[in-house]
């Protein structure tokens, strides 16, 4: 078998699994025994930090009360919808999936050129679902820069047709719809640097870089990562750098990366990617935990199969679906970071708004009951889920209902706290409540006042008590 045939036959094996991938509507990584590999091998640690848990607190008040954002992610690999030469590259992997090279791919970033890209259309798009903040890769694992980058000419503006500073338009278009911005960046991932290596060679570019054991990460951190960082920083001044990939990073490096962003801005939120267990926040990707976090945590997950676009990915997710997760996930005391792929020309896609403008429609009516709340006091609810506020020393219970009970009685869990109000948050008309072995039974109307999810809201006297605390 000649060298051209064993690539063949690799390439195909790598696609075959990840259209397996595919199916399950995960992109990321995949391990042999089904978990996604962030190569954060600390990822379900616990994380540790130099800072006290007041000034983590302090800085992660906005973003606590937000519970929705928008992640983008974007890039040359859009151009074709992650196709390259008619060959399917399946995800905005394409790249090390076709093991395309580093000349090949500034060829399509020479032809990339997205004309209908309206900064302003997608912060409203985001406003309109009702997200709260924006993240977007400034730099995906293709080492290619979204953003005007001083120390590093494969950028958007020097590279492409098109040489405009997407990163900066959206800055201001945030700011305009009030909207938090923040920026994603690869750390231990770069298919353009010959010294970023990684912790398994099938996840660096060893097609134009085959010595492994040549490269050096510290040299790619200092000449690259550094540098674009600080641009990020001074360039954008983004409320949050969500980092992907730590990989090789050591723990002197993320320190030091930290060091470099707060030193700038002190308020900068950073992610746990930043690696070795320091940043604010954990991540869960594509996955809502059972039991929720004991530590600040956000879901990021994809509206369809791929982060970024992909011409003939149609698995969307239904807005219902949407919906119930972003409640669970409040319920838990986490954020959801929803994904959308905007195309080559610059256009989020039809379907991605559509659901995200019904997302934004429910929450128009029940974002109370997700906006500046915290995680459920009781345990798990078969019918829905409960988030809660504290308000003026007392509790405000909002129980989601996903399954409308057909009988017109609710079983709530029990708490003996002295009821104040009980009311549905569509319409504020009161309901009756009365005391069970069982819990609290609320008498509903025979309609649920929302076909996705209806909001019952009771608020209590004092800190709620239940048999769950």
């Amino acid at each position: 078998m000649n060298i051209i045939q064993i690539r063949i036959l690799r390439n195909a094996v790598l696609i075959t699994g990840l259209s397996l991938v595919m199916a399950g509507g995960i992109f990321a990584q995949v391990n042999a025994d089904g978990t996604i590999d962030t190569g954060d091998k600390y990822a379900n640690a616990k994380l540790k930090s130099d800072e006290s848990p007041e000034v983590i607190a302090k800085r992660l008040e906005w973003w606590s009360d937000a519970r929705f954002g928008m992640f983008i992610h974007w890039g040359v690999y859009a151009h074709d919808g992650c196709f390259w030469n008619g060959q399917d590259g399946r995800s905005e992997h394409m790249m090390r999936i076709l093991e395309i090279p580093i000349t090949e791919y500034q060829k399509i970033a020479a032809q990339f050129n997205p004309v209908n890209f309206n900064a302003d259309q997608w912060a409203k798009i985001a406003k309109n679902a009702g997200m709260k903040y924006m993240v977007i890769t400034s730099k995906h694992h293709d080492g290619f820069a979204m953003f005007d980058s001083p120390s590093n000419d494969y950028n958007i503006v020097k590279q492409t047709p098109w040489k405009r500073d997407p990163i900066k338009e959206l800055t201001m278009a945030c700011a305009k719809q009030g909207l938090k911005f923040g920026v994603y960046y690869s750390l231990g991932r770069d298919w353009h640097d010959p010294d970023c290596n990684s912790n398994s060679g099938n996840r660096s570019n060893t097609w134009d870089f085959p010595d492994e054991a040549k490269k050096d990460y510290s040299k790619y951190f200092e000449r690259k990562v550094k540098p674009q960082i600080t641009e990020l920083m001074t360039q954008y001044h983004p409320a949050i750098i969500w980092f992907d990939t730590p990989e090789k990073i050591t723990l002197t490096e993320s320190r030091e990366l930290l060091a470099l962003i707060h030193h700038i801005d002190p308020n900068c939120i950073v992610n746990q990617r930043i690696g070795n267990r320091l940043g604010d926040y954990a991540v869960q990707e594509q996955k809502i935990p059972a039991g929720g976090e004991p530590r600040p945590w956000e879901t990021c997950m994809t509206l369809n199969g791929a982060w970024g676009y992909h011409k003939t990915d149609e698995n969307w997710k239904s807005a219902d679906s949407l919906v119930h997760s972003l409640i669970d996930i409040a319920s838990k005391g986490g954020n959801l970071l929803l994904n959308v792929g905007p195309t080559g020309e610059g256009i989020i896609p039809a379907p991605s708004v559509a659901r995200l403008e019904q997302v934004g429609n429910w929450l128009k009516v029940n974002g109370e009951a997700i906006y500046g709340t915290t995680s459920s006091p009781f345990g798990k609810v078969e019918w829905g889920r409960c988030t809660k506020k504290e308000k003026n020393g007392n509790t405000i219970l909002y129980f989601s209902v996903f399954n409308w009970p057909a009988n017109g009685k609710l079983v709530l869990p029990k708490f003996s706290n002295k009821i104040l109000k009980s009311t549905l948050l569509a319409n504020g008309n009161a309901v009756k409540t009365s005391s069970a072995d069982n819990g609290l039974v609320v008498e509903l109307p025979p309609i649920a006042p929302d076909a996705i999810a209806s909001v019952l809201e009771i608020e209590v006297k004092g800190a709620i008590n239940s048999e769950f605390n």
